[in-house]
């Protein structure tokens, strides 16, 4: 976990420079939309925000741990909470054996991984230690106040150095538009590459 408080403290470093608020960050990020895309405590969030460590959980702590926060942050399209026997069926198992991992239990992978997708939540939401969620949550911030800070950024890093060049002469739209662009070339270009290996 020490390697995640260093990765964790590089970006905050970094969204210190960008914001201006170095150790004030909590005062510069969305804290509650961070423990909802993590399923961290905001009190958790906005310590490790601020570059204090926290307890330790083990696995299957978290794993219960971030049951209940979908369970109490995550609503039905009617705006109710989901029931106990809603969020077995999602996982594909019955209440029964979503009540005994709710108290000591530890789910198969499958089944969170059925909770995960049906939420739309991140590869690591279940499994990621307090650190590892936060610093993964934290890339598109960092990505966005990176190119905000500096528009041809995107452009530079897909090693479009020529189309780079005439970014100068570009508007802001363009220029979003044509990294947008560039983007979906070069991920098309990986799926590519990935489906000859």
């Amino acid at each position: 976990m020490s390697d995640a408080y260093a990765d964790l403290a590089d970006v905050l470093r970094r969204l210190g420079e960008l914001t201006g608020r170095p150790g004030r960050l909590p005062e510069a990020l969305d804290v509650a939309d961070l423990s909802r895309r993590t399923g961290v405590p905001v009190a958790v969030v906005a310590e490790l925000l601020d570059g204090g460590r926290v307890p330790e959980t083990m696995l299957a702590q978290r794993v219960r741990q971030r049951l209940d926060f979908i369970r109490e942050h995550r609503r039905r399209p009617d705006g109710k909470r989901y029931s106990l026997g809603e969020l077995a069926a999602i996982a594909g198992t019955s209440r029964q054996w979503l009540s005994e991992w709710r108290k000591s239990g530890m789910p198969s992978l499958a089944h969170i991984d059925r909770l995960r997708r049906f939420f739309g939540l991140g590869a690591g939401f279940f499994t990621a230690d307090e650190p590892e969620a936060l610093h993964e949550a934290l890339q598109p911030v960092l990505q966005n106040l990176e190119a905000e800070a500096d528009p041809l950024l995107r452009l530079r890093q897909n090693g479009l150095v020529r189309l780079a060049a005439r970014a100068p002469q570009m508007n802001a739209h363009q220029l979003a538009t044509l990294a947008d662009l560039a983007e979906m070339i070069i991920s098309a270009e990986r799926v590519e590459d990935a489906g000859r290996t």
